[in-house]
């Protein structure tokens, strides 16, 4: 296995005209799915994904770094936590007018608003949110777990110039 890692990012002007040209409409169908979630066929869910997906579409044409800078640790927190609070939120809600969690009839017994609301409530706000959000951290979490100093991949803490564990020990086939 040769010493030297080659992690530099090249250009591709053919994927990234591509990207720039795909990207919009995958982003307009996520959206559309995620805002039709309760009512058509799809939802929120795959919603969410599609616009999760579309935001890795980036990172792959225009570089993973640039991509993680412009979208900080801080805004998909933010976005996965907003997500939760709003689904819960709103399942705690139902309880408190006397309902059980999630009971989105509560809502129109209570304060004439029609249950459909809630239900996009937690569909838009909360599940399309999450899943987006756990997308694009779950990718930014694999892409930065690879470097040459832990060419296993095992997530450990070991400094480059440490000499490998029992752990660490290479395994052949003439053993």
């Amino acid at each position: 296995m040769p010493d030297s890692y080659d992690d530099t990012y090249t250009e591709s002007q053919v994927i990234m005209t591509t990207v720039k040209i795909i990207a919009p409409f995958t982003l307009t169908y996520g959206l559309f799915m995620v805002l039709h979630g309760a009512d058509t066929p799809g939802g929120s869910f795959q919603g969410g994904a599609i616009v999760g997906v579309t935001v890795l579409m980036l990172a792959f044409a225009f570089g993973i770094d640039p991509t993680r800078q412009w979208l900080r640790n801080s805004f998909l927190v933010g976005l996965v936590t907003g997500g939760v609070v709003i689904f819960a939120g709103i399942g705690l809600a139902t309880i408190v007018l006397g309902g059980n969690f999630l009971e989105y009839d509560q809502f129109y017994d209570v304060l004439g608003i029609k249950g459909k609301w809630g239900m996009e409530a937690i569909e838009i706000g909360g599940i399309a949110l999450i899943v987006s959000g756990v997308v694009i951290t779950l990718f930014f979490a694999m892409a930065s777990g690879f470097t040459p100093e832990r060419r296993s991949g095992s997530g450990s803490n070991e400094s480059p110039g440490t000499a490998p564990g029992p752990t660490d020990a290479e395994v052949s086939d003439d053993d």
